[in-house]
């Protein structure tokens, strides 16, 4: 049987196992296992429920070793049958326990509108925004095609090829995610999403983009945005004649703005190291933008960690 005792023996297995250091995980525990009982009162109380509270077989595994199932899950992705065998769990058991422990989970996780609540009221706008840059850019995960014949439609993307949920990230210079947007149907445009649902930044701060956010300039000036040059009209011209390339200032603005884009890029990639945002997503969608979120704040929870803070 898997458990904390036995896997936190070995380190460099516990982090590939859940994505998080030994003393991370004892961090995160001490705060869940200290809000837990409050949301578990909740969870028995609620006026839906058809049992007098008390009433019920118990938990099988501690706490801790739930907490540990979420976060293997979460970095593994693996099948309820396997995560079963090895917490000598029920198959149908396995992911009512990651429910019921995940809003523990998220209430003490940096997520990103809490870093940025909190972060805003006790720092300056220098110290939330190194360099005073945004960086925004969006990402998609792959669902299963989906039954309905609409959803095929309006989940379908263009630029991948398959069917997706699309969500929008704005970090800092560190990589420290301070908005997140609910997922979108992968059809949506980067920038139909961006209007729909964007940070609202200091006015101080530049928003750094790619050309994906074309017309932002126009349209938002007061977010200071900077997006590439692109060549006009493509390869060639009107009658064969090619395309003006660009001048040396803007191909160099291209070269220092892609080096200032490729945090976020980073902070995607560390997102994905968490399978559950980068294999097929396989649970319902109305538990995307719960995963997500608590991967989010893990993710930010180790770039704190890294600042010191």
């Amino acid at each position: 049987m898997l458990g904390y005792g036995r896997l936190s023996r070995i380190p460099s297995v516990f982090r590939s196992f859940t994505g998080l250091d030994v003393s991370e995980f004892d961090s995160v525990y001490s705060e869940v296992e200290r809000t837990y009982s409050s949301f578990e009162e909740m969870r028995l109380s609620r006026k839906d429920r058809q049992r007098e509270m008390g009433a019920g077989h118990p938990f099988k595994l501690h706490l801790r070793d739930r907490l540990l199932m979420l976060l293997t899950y979460y970095r593994l992705y693996v099948t309820s049958t396997l995560l079963g065998f090895l917490f000598d769990l029920g198959q149908t058991n396995v992911l009512k326990d990651i429910r019921m422990i995940e809003p523990a989970v998220k209430e003490v996780l940096p997520l990103p509108r809490k870093v940025y609540g909190k972060a805003r009221k006790i720092r300056t706008i220098e110290e939330l925004f190194p360099g005073l840059k945004a960086i925004i850019d969006a990402t998609e995960q792959d669902i299963p095609r989906p039954e309905d014949r609409e959803k095929r439609k309006t989940h379908y993307s263009g630029k991948k090829r398959r069917h997706t949920v699309k969500t929008q990230l704005t970090v800092n210079s560190n990589g420290l995610i301070i908005h997140r947007t609910n997922h979108a149907r992968g059809r949506t445009h980067d920038y139909t999403l961006f209007r729909h649902n964007h940070p609202d930044l200091p006015e101080k701060v530049s928003s750094i983009l790619d050309l994906g956010y074309l017309g932002i300039q126009c349209d938002y000036p007061e977010m200071n945005p900077r997006i590439p040059f692109r060549r006009q009209g493509g390869g060639t011209g009107h009658g064969g004649e090619k395309a003006p390339e660009l001048t040396p200032e803007q191909k160099a603005f291209n070269t220092q703005l892609s080096k200032e884009r490729i945090v976020v890029e980073h902070t995607i990639a560390r997102l994905k190291k968490f399978r559950v945002m980068a294999d097929e997503f396989r649970n319902r969608l109305r538990h995307y933008d719960v995963m997500t979120n608590i991967v989010s704040g893990l993710v930010n929870m180790r770039i704190l960690g890294k600042m010191g803070v």
